[in-house]
């Protein structure tokens, strides 16, 4: 089975946009999600191209504000003060990664937890590992998301996750360890990865190398979650960090790239700017 993030994506969507109207017309405004941009890196620039598209699709006013690359620190700080104080502002995200010059967990920080739509609050994170209500992570999120639709069923699981991210890797763990899973976390200096790898029911792959998972490191009939986004050294196209043409004949379920994971997070960001509005609304 190849779980296609992009069709779950649309459904989510559909469903999403049917609510924002709704809320709407109950609170007389709609959801509100702010969108920094510092600098014109490609990457970015098509992430945030990605998230406007997205929001314009569920019903959600959607600003993107670019900054130069070499704006202060300052005065990024004091963009994101104004943002907070902003009643008509539901959500705040700041495009990763920012120039070296600034502190990227000063400007997280900077963010009100109630408008971190990204959930990388330092608040958000610790109400995530201590079992309370919070803003999710989008990518990780969006894993548990594609399992679900996938028809897999994560309690006792054997799961390992390769990757220790803040934004993946670590929360994914987590939400797969609220699931009931038994969880491994490896990454790319593991001792006897494949011996490991090779008993995961779920194998989540984060660690950015391209085709770094091979066929032989998979269990037969594994779900396998390939969060990478790389760009193919063979023929340019982009790759995720398993090797999807061997893989596809081992796991009984595998994501591609793309088409995969990347549409899933962006639907999840989505749906945070609407429970960040919902919980901001319903205090007024």
């Amino acid at each position: 089975m190849i779980i296609k993030g992009k069709d779950l994506s649309v459904s989510i969507k559909e469903a999403l946009k049917v609510r924002v109207d709704v809320l709407s017309k109950q609170y007389g405004r709609t959801p509100n999600l702010v969108v920094i941009l510092v600098g014109d890196d490609p990457g970015s620039v098509s992430y945030v191209t990605g998230k406007a598209k997205a929001a314009t699709e569920v019903g959600i006013r959607n600003t993107t504000l670019r900054r130069e690359a070499t704006i202060s620190e300052a005065d990024l700080l004091d963009t994101i003060a104004e943002l907070n104080n902003d009643d008509d502002v539901d959500g705040i995200l700041v495009q990763l990664p920012l120039p070296k010059h600034i502190d990227e967990n000063k400007i997280i920080a900077a963010i009100s937890p109630e408008k971190d739509v990204d959930a990388f609050h330092p608040i958000n994170v610790a109400k995530l590992w201590l079992k309370q209500p919070c803003m999710l992570p989008c990518t990780p999120k969006g894993i548990i998301k594609l399992l679900h639709f996938a028809g897999v069923d994560i309690a006792g699981k054997e799961a390992v996750v390769i990757g220790r991210s803040n934004i993946v890797g670590q929360p994914v763990a987590k939400l797969l360890l609220d699931a009931n899973a038994t969880v491994t976390v490896a990454h790319s200096r593991t001792k006897h990865l494949s011996s490991i790898t090779r008993r995961a029911d779920i194998l989540v792959v984060a660690v950015g190398r391209e085709r770094f998972v091979t066929a032989d490191m998979i269990k037969p009939g594994a779900v396998v979650i390939d969060v990478g986004v790389n760009r193919d050294t063979r023929n340019g196209k982009l790759c995720g960090d398993v090797d999807f043409e061997e893989a596809q004949y081992i796991a009984a379920a595998i994501t591609p790239v793309p088409g995969g994971v990347g549409p899933m997070t962006i639907t999840c960001l989505m749906e945070n700017t609407v429970e960040a509005y919902i919980n901001r609304m319903s205090k007024q």
